[in-house]
C-alpha cells in the first residue's frame, strides 16, 4: 500500500507542476493589458509603465511564473490587480462559500442517489426500477440553472420558506448558513445525484451476475444479504469515481448556480476577475481548484486500493 501510495503521490505533483505551467502560459497569452484595461485607453504612457512595475507586469514572463509559484508554496497568491487586497484573502472568504455548498451538495447527492440505485437494482425490470429510471433520466435532462430558478420561484417567493439569494454568513450560526446553500445545494445535488444513482445500479447488476455472487446464493445467503454484503461493497469501485469527478465539478463548476443565487463563491470570484483582467485572481483561483481535482482523483485512488487490493498488485 505504502509504494502504491507513493506512486500516486509523485504522480500528482507531476501533474500539478505541469497544470501550473499550462494555465499561466493560456492566462498570460490571453488579450488585453491588465494596465490599459484599468486606466482606460487614454491613459498617458509613462503613467501606464509606472501601474505595470507596480503590478510587477514589466519583469520577464519565466520570472514571474517562477515568483507566482514559490509564493503559492508558502501561501502567499499575490495581490489583486483590481482590488489591491491579498488574492490568498479573498480566496479565502470565497472558499468558505463554495467548499461547504459542494460538500453540502455532494453529501445530497450521495444520500439519495444511493438507495435510489440501489433500490433499482435490487428490483430490475420491475415497476420500481423503471420509475427510478425515468426520474433519473429526467434530472440529467432538466439544465441545473432552470431547476434553480424553479426551486427559488416556489420555495422562496410563493413558500417563503428559504431567501432568493445572497449567503447570510457563517457569524450568524451553522444553522443560518446551511439555510441560505439549501436551495443551491439541492439545485445542484439533484443532477449530480441522477447520474450517480444510475452508475450506482449499472455497477451493482454486473456485480450481481459475478460467479462469486450466485456462489454465495448457491450456498443459502438470502438475495437481499448478498446484496448488501457481497454486492454493494464490490459495486463501488465505478462509483468513487463518479463521486471524485462530482466533488470537482461542484466545486469548480458552480459559477451558474452561483450567479443565480447571489453567492460570493469561487466561480463568481473568477467571473468577476475575467472581466476586470485581473490575471493573478484567474491563475490562482484556477490553479486551486485544479489542485483540489488532482488532489480528489488521488484520494480517490487511494480509496480504489483500500476497497479493491488488487489494484495495489498491478503497480
Amino acid at each position: 500500500m505504502l509504494r502504491y501510495t507513493l506512486k500516486r503521490l509523485i504522480s500528482l505533483l507531476i501533474s500539478l507542476m505541469v497544470a501550473s505551467v499550462v494555465i499561466f502560459m493560456v492566462i498570460e497569452v490571453a488579450p488585453g493589458d491588465p494596465a490599459s484595461f484599468m486606466l482606460g485607453v487614454n491613459a498617458q504612457e509613462d503613467t501606464l509603465v509606472a501601474l505595470r512595475a507596480e503590478l510587477g507586469l514589466d519583469v520577464p514572463k519565466v520570472q514571474r511564473y517562477f515568483n507566482w509559484v514559490s509564493g503559492m508554496l508558502v501561501g502567499d497568491f499575490g495581490t489583486s490587480y483590481t482590488y489591491r487586497t491579498p488574492v490568498s484573502q479573498m480566496i479565502a472568504d470565497r472558499l468558505w462559500v463554495s467548499l461547504p455548498l459542494a460538500l453540502y451538495a455532494l453529501a445530497l447527492s450521495t444520500l439519495i442517489a444511493f438507495p435510489a440505485g440501489i433500490y433499482a437494482a435490487a428490483r430490475r425490470g420491475k415497476p420500481g426500477d423503471l420509475t427510478v429510471m425515468g426520474a433519473t433520466q429526467l434530472g440529467i435532462a432538466v439544465p441545473n440553472f432552470w431547476f434553480a430558478m424553479m426551486l427559488v420561484l416556489i420555495f422562496a417567493i410563493n413558500l417563503r420558506w428559504f431567501n432568493a439569494g445572497g449567503f447570510a454568513g457563517w457569524e450568524n450560526g451553522l444553522w443560518t448558513g446551511l439555510h441560505s446553500l439549501t436551495l443551491p445545494a439541492i439545485a445542484l445535488a439533484l443532477p449530480q445525484a441522477a447520474i450517480l444513482a444510475r452508475v450506482m445500479r449499472s455497477s451493482l447488476l454486473d456485480i450481481l451476475g459475478e460467479d462469486f455472487m450466485r456462489t454465495a446464493r448457491a450456498k443459502g445467503v438470502s438475495r437481499r444479504q448478498a446484496l448488501w454484503r457481497h454486492g454493494v461493497r464490490n459495486a463501488l469501485i465505478p462509483v468513487l469515481t463518479i463521486i471524485g469527478l462530482q466533488f470537482s465539478f461542484l466545486l469548480a463548476g458552480s459559477i451558474i448556480i452561483e450567479k443565480v443565487f447571489y453567492l460570493p463563491g469561487l466561480g463568481r470570484l473568477v467571473f468577476q476577475a475575467i472581466s476586470a483582467r485581473d490575471l493573478i485572481v484567474v491563475e490562482s483561483v484556477v490553479m486551486l481548484l485544479v489542485f483540489a481535482v488532482i488532489t480528489v482523483n488521488f484520494l480517490v485512488d487511494l480509496a480504489y486500493a483500500a476497497v479493491d487490493p488488487r489494484l495495489r498488485s498491478r503497480t
